[in-house]
């Protein structure tokens, strides 16, 4: 009876698996090196831009956003960002953007844009602005914008930052809302769907939000105001019709 042999790796496969661990370790050390390992990686077709994916994007076109990059495939993604980002934020619809990369060859733009907060009535038709009252370069007739729109604007940006309260913090009241008209140098006129609420120009939010209340107790006495007024401090007086 012959004694078995303890079996030992074959020389060609334990070689590979060395290769292939060396070849890993270089890479990461490549990859994590601050300075010289994007710059040497820089060079390797590999490493070429292949792929732009954009997020965030709603009221910019991508193909505007790729056309401001100006990224084709003699670009590594290795290259630096920041003249990419750069490049974004210069446009009017972008407040700000990152751009990462995607191993081997795509780059991934994320983009926070300026939301339009309401349609302001002028003699060229109606224009877009966010909440700081800066003009948005969107045409509401090949972009759909839901927002109120706002005629005889004041001039500051009281009502701009209202509204964009209003956006992000009642986003259910904000889609009641309609239209914001001028009613004397001091007041607006704040259409919710069939409800017209008058307020003065410094109104808050929070004081739009008294008007919740007062419809839900008509609803219940089955009554419907035919306007609501604001402007008396610590009132809220409901119009009957």
């Amino acid at each position: 009876m012959s004694e078995a042999s303890e079996s030992s790796p074959q020389p060609g496969r334990f070689s590979r698996r060395w290769v292939l661990v060396l070849l890993a370790v270089g890479t990461v050390a490549l990859v994590t090196s601050p300075l010289w390992g994007p710059r040497a990686l820089r060079h390797l077709a590999f490493f070429r831009v292949r792929r732009v994916e954009i997020l965030g994007a709603r009221y910019t076109s991508p193909a505007e956003l790729l056309d401001r990059l100006r990224v084709d495939t003699t670009r590594s993604v290795w290259d630096p960002v920041e003249p990419l980002e750069a490049r974004l934020r210069s446009h009017a619809q972008i407040e700000s953007a990152t751009v990462t990369r995607k191993l081997p060859g795509t780059l991934v733009v994320q983009v926070l844009e300026r939301h339009p907060v309401a349609l302001v009535s002028g003699p060229g038709g109606l224009r877009a602005v966010d909440d700081r009252g800066r003009r948005l370069p969107l045409d509401p007739s090949r972009t759909p914008v839901d927002a109120p729109i706002v005629t005889a604007p004041p001039r500051d940006t009281t009502v701009y930052h209202l509204l964009g309260a209003m956006q992000r913090e009642a986003p259910q009241m904000y889609a009641r809302l309609s239209s914001i008209r001028a009613s004397g140098a001091d007041e607006l006129v704040l259409q919710f769907s069939d409800l017209p609420v008058r307020a003065m120009t410094n109104v808050t939010l929070a004081r739009l939000g008294d008007i919740l209340p007062v419809e839900r107790d008509l609803v219940r006495r089955e009554l419907r105001a035919s306007e609501i007024d604001l402007r008396y401090r610590d009132q809220v007086i409901a119009r009957l019709p």
